[in-house]
């Protein structure tokens, strides 16, 4: 087994996700699938893709729920992906090393050169994080699109996860959370981010940013009244239907 690296790395890259702005669209599911399979780590296979019972590896998901009940209810759609997680699970249970988080920034990858296949990271992630390439018999996840984010060939401005790239929302933020004054950490103190499951101990890099309260229909006197905000209520729902 692999271990962890002694001191936290000097940056956290990762994502910070809005939930109040994400609109479920999958643009970023569709961009990422579309970026790693020709990039790092391609490919990402996919079978019988036009058939009756097509599967494939996907990196990034959007998963849609119903929060609260009749007025007071709302559709919230949930991304997930790789939230490299400073106590990666994972990488501590990877029998051969092939899991791995990288000390200068924090990003969690598979060296497929030593993948066996054998699963027990995806076992060990309670994220569902984790996919098993079936044609390529690898684990495969999120990489932060490392070769996007470092290549120094294209412009500074597209040096950014696809996924952030493509959000026609703008629900998807990338940055240094080990830094204060970065604005993806700007961005989680003034809006509450939190941790996905923060008793699980993991420490994911990746933050959420919770659904503001809306503005509910005035009443006979012409008031309007805000919603109650969603915490800790929208956070307890959360866990529960993610951990069930």
């Amino acid at each position: 087994m692999t271990s962890l690296p002694a001191a936290p790395p000097a940056k956290r890259l990762g994502l910070v996700i809005d939930l109040d702005t994400c609109v479920g669209c999958h643009a970023c599911v569709v961009a990422c699938k579309e970026w790693n399979t020709g990039g790092y780590p391609a490919p990402l296979s996919d079978t019988d893709p036009y058939g009756a019972e097509p599967s494939g590896s996907w990196l990034n998901r959007v998963h849609s729920f119903e929060a609260g009940d009749a007025a007071t209810g709302r559709t919230v759609h949930f991304p997930k992906s790789c939230l490299h997680c400073e106590n990666a699970a994972c990488v501590t249970v990877c029998p051969t090393g092939a899991s791995y988080k990288r000390a200068a920034d924090g990003i969690v990858l598979v060296d497929e050169a030593k993948c066996i296949g054998c699963g027990l990271c995806a076992w060990a992630c309670p994220y569902g994080a984790r996919e098993l390439d079936a044609v390529e018999g690898v684990m495969k996840k999120c990489t932060l699109c490392i070769d996007r984010i470092y290549n120094e060939t294209i412009p500074e401005a597209e040096r950014q996860p696809a996924c952030v790239r493509t959000c026609p929302a703008g629900a998807r933020h990338f940055g240094d959370l080990a830094d204060p004054d970065s604005a993806v950490s700007e961005l989680v103190a003034a809006r509450g981010g939190f941790d996905l499951m923060p008793e699980m101990g993991y420490r994911p890099t990746n933050k959420y940013l919770p659904p503001r309260p809306r503005r509910a229909e005035p009443d006979g006197d012409g008031a309007v009244a805000l919603e109650p905000a969603p915490e800790p209520g929208f956070l307890g729902w959360l866990d529960r239907v993610l951990s069930s």
